[in-house]
């Protein structure tokens, strides 16, 4: 998981849920782990000059696109966002370098690897072969060197337990 936190010195925070065309997930809820979309959709919040920055990814089922819409960062609150590098960076153009922190949870390949094979063997027709070709388009977009271009990157080491974890980002969203 990767997490991109819009950070206005606000008093609280919430998910701002991202946008995608491709199919729900078994165990998958519209509005919490993504807003579920057609293309059509899209190319209506495109019109209306919603969207803010958008991905598009050649998948095993054809083309799926990922996306943020606008959302109000004069209101009392943090913005958490999951996305990749490149939403982040498009999120920065839109509302500022300064505004956008990196949160990057560094897993190791090996356990990101097999969740994503456990989460896959659990939807009605797995499709290994996608979760092959997201592994290796994920070692790409998220590649050291990327990283280190981005200005505000914090990062946590998921390979200790859940409680420093959190601790960690207690210490990274209080600074």
């Amino acid at each position: 998981m990767h997490q991109a936190r819009i950070r206005c010195i606000k008093k609280s925070y919430q998910l701002a849920v991202p946008y995608t065309t491709r199919p729900k997930r078994v165990n998958e809820t519209s509005g919490t782990d993504y807003n579920f979309v057609t293309v059509e959709q899209l190319k209506a919040f495109e019109a209306n000059g919603q969207v803010i920055e958008k991905r598009q990814y050649l998948t095993t089922k054809g083309i799926w696109y990922y996306f943020t819409l606008k959302f109000d960062v004069s209101d009392d609150k943090d913005y958490i966002l999951i996305t990749t590098l490149d939403g982040a960076h498009g999120i920065m153009e839109h509302y500022g370098s300064d505004m956008v922190h990196i949160v990057y949870l560094i897993v190791d390949d090996k356990t990101r690897l097999l969740r994503c094979i456990e989460r896959e063997s659990k939807q009605l027709n797995p499709d290994y072969q996608e979760v092959c070709r997201r592994f290796i388009a994920d070692q790409k977009d998220f590649r050291e060197s990327k990283i280190k271009s981005f200005k505000n990157v914090h990062y946590i080491d998921t390979s200790c337990d859940i409680e420093n974890c959190l601790q960690k980002w207690q210490q990274i969203y209080n600074s």
